[in-house]
């Protein structure tokens, strides 16, 4: 019988991510996520667009940000719509320059009757993470935040480990019979996350927008990625970049009851098609032509399969 490894001298994966991201020093409290990795938001003003539409085919009046950055979707949303009421929601303190008619918040607001947006903050919600060792027993992993390190945990059959992480794993991430190396990026606490700010919608639309996997792609060996200064970096939960990983939107989508669909689906249907414009109209009116083009372009790149298109859309409506 393989020996059982010692305790672990350093805290758990997510323990260590979540310190990373949101302790008192942490990435997200002192940096701006722009000037480390680009989203809808930085590529195109369209995917405001197409947000502004969703909230108005609604008959929303109020659209909250969570995971807001700093502040640059509710300003595009804002110049497109003023009449919106706009907060922005945080662990970061209110930007510079940023619109008064935005208002901003540390904390989750106690209802909303709107729109919910919450763009690629799933993935930097800390989960568990766990990995089968040689002897074929998935354990929880521990790293040393410094230096990477990683170093065995409890086995998830283990009495100390919550049975919510087990039945998480059997449910949506099962691992039977899977090769030493195999992880498993536990997503209960994104799950419990999405549907906290579910809870809090009185009336009005939620959507989590995020890169993602369901049970027919789950990636063998996990899916955790650091970005800084927008590169891909190695892998550290030290504060100094932003630590990620794919979002399990089925279990997110079956914890709120929500509807999954790509993001290319989503903003065709709210307008963003990507067609190229007529090329008569190059010769007919140039300076046209090439404003439609330039939109063209960006609308392709919001809806390119392979990539920002590829994104899923998990939306959750109360009447």
């Amino acid at each position: 019988m393989p020996a059982v490894p010692p305790p672990s001298p350093h805290p758990s994966f997510k323990r260590a991510w979540d310190t990373a991201l949101y302790g008192p020093t942490g990435f997200f409290r002192r940096e701006s996520p722009a000037a480390h990795f680009r989203t809808s938001v930085h590529a195109s003003p369209l995917f405001a667009q197409a947000l502004v539409r969703l909230a108005q085919e609604a008959g929303l009046d109020t659209v909250v940000d969570i995971g807001a950055g700093r502040g640059e979707l509710l300003a595009q949303i804002h110049t497109l719509d003023p009449g919106l009421d706009l907060l922005g929601v945080e662990v970061a303190p209110r930007p510079e320059g940023l619109a008064r008619a935005v208002a901003w918040t540390t904390a989750l607001p106690e209802a909303v009757d709107g729109l919910i947006v919450a763009n690629e903050w799933l993935d930097n919600i800390p989960c568990h993470v766990a990995e089968v060792d040689e002897a074929g027993t998935l354990r929880l992993l521990h790293v040393d935040p410094m230096t990477g390190a990683e170093s065995w945990g409890s086995a998830l059959t283990d009495s100390s480990v919550p049975a919510t992480l087990r039945e998480w794993v059997t449910r949506w991430w099962p691992v039977d019979r899977a090769d030493p190396g195999t992880r498993v990026e536990i997503g209960s606490s994104r799950d419990t996350a999405w549907a906290d700010v579910v809870g809090r919608l009185t009336r009005g639309v939620a959507v989590a927008i995020d890169y993602g996997h369901t049970r027919t792609d789950r990636p063998t060996y996990g899916s955790l990625a650091s970005y800084r200064h927008g590169r891909e970096v190695e892998v550290l939960p030290d504060g100094s970049r932003d630590l990620t990983a794919h979002v399990a939107v089925d279990s997110v989508a079956a914890r709120v009851g929500g509807r999954v669909r790509t993001q290319r689906e989503v903003l065709r249907e709210l307008g963003i098609i990507g067609e190229r414009p007529d090329l008569a109209l190059a010769a007919a009116d140039p300076v046209a032509y090439l404003g439609r083009l330039a939109t063209a372009t960006e609308a392709a790149e919001l809806t390119e399969a392979s990539g920002l298109g590829g994104f899923y859309w998990v939306t959750s409506t109360r009447p």
